[in-house]
């Protein structure tokens, strides 16, 4: 694996364990940050997918986008498209007041990053967990 990818890898996962822990935690959850931390780990695995195929992409949050790019090597990731929109919006939505994510959102947000990050994994060569 490249350098640049393995980087990569290491941020989604960093924000795959916030996810994770703003879920179980018992005081004060952030389930807004569990959701935005669900979108920027999809966002960094599809980052890390072209960057071990040296295709180059720009400064983009844009899940659909960054998948286009991807499809050209890997055409069944396309399944994963309606989970890749859907958590897409969450690089914004709930980062500033007039809305909140509650529980069952962000579950359902950790559920799509993680049939997302699965695939992704897969791809990368990195096993289930």
């Amino acid at each position: 694996m490249k350098q640049i990818t393995a980087e990569w890898v290491a941020k989604a996962e960093g924000d795959y364990a916030i996810v994770g822990r703003e879920l179980r935690a018992r005081k004060n959850p952030s389930y807004d940050g569990a959701c935005f931390h669900a979108q920027q780990c999809a966002e960094k695995y599809l980052k890390a997918a072209l960057a071990e195929k040296a295709v180059a992409f720009g400064k983009t949050h844009d899940l659909g986008a960054l998948l286009d790019d991807v499809l050209s090597f890997q055409p069944l990731w396309e399944t994963y498209r309606a989970d890749l929109v859907h958590l897409m919006s969450f690089a914004a939505a709930f980062r500033y007041p007039g809305e909140s994510a509650d529980r069952a959102t962000a579950r359902d947000a950790a559920r799509r990053c993680r049939r997302f990050r699965a695939a992704a994994r897969g791809l990368l060569k990195l096993g289930a967990d």
